[in-house]
């Protein structure tokens, strides 16, 4: 039995040091609790960029280019260690983290963001990084593609852990490509909420016989710092919640062990059994004896994105 922990607090918005000051004091609770898996949201540092989903298509033009600019100023440069913090905590506790970030590319255009999700490890090594491959509709104008290259399961003490991000769960080939390596810990950081993404959680436990956390964003208008422009304009209620959150534990099979965690700030426990991963399967195991290899197959281009050709005469 394992002690698993989903955060489902604020981050301090567009303000990178705070959020991470933030998720240290989290994990520190998580793990005098017992915690040995830590879980966030999506996109947590420095918050998932909700204004999206308000700013009017070409009248908000210059509030959204504000909104980016300090966006990609408090996002994560991974070779600059911005994660060192979280790195240290884990370390200190010998617990496991998953977070969601705003990744700055540091390799070729050293401007474009990726919605990224990091796995960190009870030693304080990074043991994987997944870029979301496809944003889902206005997050195009924030994030640029991921590709595969961390569509993968790696090994913690827990057991092994996944991760896609909001609707990528809804894409049946990038589950199928965790499953067929051996997934146990489904990590699901998301915006998505309400009963159709719970519902979502229960198909993938059952689906592919493995525990599935569910890390939901939450926060209300009053949440949002007021220097964030445009504050007043696009979340002018303190008591709205603009996400409800949602976060959920659900074992494999698909019973719920835990949450739903609905329009409240908090850290959500549960203790998982991996061997109810192979209990689950004995009966449905989507790619072990329940396949057919002889007629589905499935390619997975694990090579890195490539940055535009560039040579010079």
């Amino acid at each position: 039995m394992s002690g698993v922990a989903i955060v489902q607090q604020a981050p301090v918005f567009l303000d990178r040091a705070a959020t991470l000051a933030k998720a240290v004091a989290a994990i520190d609770e998580a793990a005098r609790a017992g915690a040995r898996l830590i879980v966030f949201p999506e996109a947590f540092v420095p918050g998932y960029p909700a204004w999206i989903w308000r700013l009017r298509p070409g009248g908000d033009m210059g509030l959204s280019e504000r909104l980016h600019s300090l966006l990609r100023a408090n996002a994560v440069k991974l070779a600059g260690d911005d994660l060192a913090p979280l790195r240290e905590a884990a370390k200190r506790h010998q617990v496991s983290v998953v977070c969601g970030i705003h990744e700055l590319d540091a390799d070729f255009s050293r401007t474009t963001l990726y919605n990224t999700v990091v796995v960190i490890g009870p030693d304080g090594a990074l043991l994987n990084r997944h870029r979301k491959v496809m944003p889902t509709s206005p997050e195009r104008m924030v994030w640029g593609f991921g590709d595969a290259t961390g569509l993968k399961p790696v090994d913690t003490p827990c057991g092994r852990v996944g991760a896609l991000i909001c609707w990528e769960s809804y894409m049946p080939l990038a589950r199928c490509a965790l499953y067929a390596q051996g997934v146990e810990l489904y990590v699901a950081p998301t915006y998505d909420s309400g009963d159709r993404s719970i519902a979502t959680m229960q198909h993938i436990a059952r689906e592919g016989g493995c525990w599935v956390l569910c890390s939901g964003c939450a926060f209300q208008g009053r949440d949002i710092p007021d220097s964030v422009p445009g504050k007043a304009q696009l979340f002018p209620d303190p008591n709205e919640w603009v996400n409800p959150g949602d976060s959920v534990v659900v074992a494999p099979g698909g019973k719920i062990v835990a949450g739903p965690l609905r329009e409240a700030l908090g850290i959500l426990y549960a203790q998982i059994d991996l061997e109810r991963v192979a209990v689950a399967r004995r009966n449905l195991d989507v790619v072990g004896h329940y396949a057919r290899p002889d007629l589905f197959q499935l390619h997975v281009n694990t090579k890195p994105a490539q940055p535009v050709a560039f040579s010079k005469e």
